[in-house]
């Protein structure tokens, strides 16, 4: 979307809402008629997608919990932004919207210890993941990113799962098979660095230009979890599916810091409360979907080969931890290794 659009989309939205501008591109919002308190929810994943339902119903309970003093509206698939996650974090950076869910590697664009969710083969299943960002390495996160202007609602990082390889033509079996492989992945240093050590091109394309490059035959593979591969119905598009689990995402809940601190205390207890049991919710849901879409996108043409040893993998990657080791800070890998073990 153009800059202009992109200004008549938030204008339009904000005189629809009865909205009074509180602060320098700040759409935090008194309403005559509805909500005192009215915000803007973005988001990168389908409506059918468990993040967006449980979004939904997050932000219906906080507007029935404080009896219609806030409410949001949630915008699946980062409508009316102009096309990638980037795009929407500025976004929300400048406070044109107030809440946004993304995950680490992207993130760290802005924060770079919160691509630490990232780091390859560190986390053995998502439950794993999910200590980690409810513990020390989230709280971490959580205060890099208030130096940014970020807030990070406490245990509010939602499920997205282990990341699997996705091919048009062969599967993965050892890491030379990705040799000259154009593979796209998300807008992140960490997943460029990964794949650039196993020999891969990593090409950047968001979200919702996957299908479209894989058609077209820009990039021969893709990475992501399976819920991805149903969700964006990527499965028409490629064949093989390799069960490396060589990355978790998730997607962090942050809000604009200015907007939240501006918040009264009790409806601040509110929103947290609600988006820790949703959060919760949402993993729920999202465990029991990667269980059965291996299942289901078998029976729609894939094949699946595993499990993939990850060992010849990690042997490529002793430069990539030494790097990120040295880059996320001594404090903050020990934090990821006191959960994971030794990586490096």
């Amino acid at each position: 979307m153009a800059q202009s659009t992109r200004r008549a989309f938030l204008a339009g939205l904000t005189v629809a809402a009865g909205v009074a501008r509180l602060g320098p591109a700040l759409v935090f919002a008194r309403s005559q008629r509805t909500a005192e308190y009215r915000f803007i929810q973005f988001h990168n994943q389908a409506e059918a997608s468990s993040l967006h339902q449980r979004l939904v119903q997050m932000w219906s309970a906080i507007r029935n919990e404080t009896g219609g003093r806030v409410d949001a509206q949630v915008f699946a698939e980062n409508r009316h932004v102009a096309g990638s996650d980037p795009a929407a974090l500025a976004m929300l950076v400048r406070g044109e919207i107030q809440f946004f869910t993304l995950m680490g590697g992207i993130l760290g664009n802005l924060v770079p210890a919160a691509e630490v969710q990232q780091v390859p083969f560190a986390f053995r299943s998502a439950s794993a993941a999910q200590r980690a960002m409810d513990g020390p390495l989230g709280r971490y996160v959580a205060r890099e990113l208030a130096a940014k202007g970020v807030f990070a609602l406490p245990v509010s990082v939602f499920d997205n799962g282990l990341r699997q390889i996705a091919t048009r033509t062969k599967p993965i079996v050892r890491p030379d098979d990705l040799a000259g492989m154009k593979i796209r992945v998300p807008d992140g240093r960490m997943f460029h660095d990964v794949f650039s050590a196993f020999g891969a091109e990593p090409v950047t394309i968001n979200v919702d230009g996957i299908y479209g490059a894989l058609k077209s035959g820009a990039v021969e593979a893709q990475e992501n979890p399976l819920a991805v591969v149903e969700l964006f119905k990527i499965y028409e598009v490629v064949k093989y599916v390799s069960v490396t689990n060589h990355m978790w995402s998730g997607f962090n809940l942050i809000a604009h810091l200015p907007t939240w601190n501006r918040l009264p205390a009790d409806l601040q207890r509110v929103i947290a409360r609600n988006a820790s049991r949703y959060v919760r919710r949402q993993r729920n849901d999202q465990a029991g979907l990667n269980g059965a879409l291996r299942r289901r996108l078998a029976s729609r043409g894939l094949v699946f080969n595993d499990p993939v040893a990850a060992a010849p993998f990690r042997a490529r990657l002793s430069g990539v931890y030494a790097a990120w080791k040295e880059r996320l800070g001594r404090e903050c890998w020990s934090l990821l290794e006191a959960e994971t073990g030794r990586l490096s």
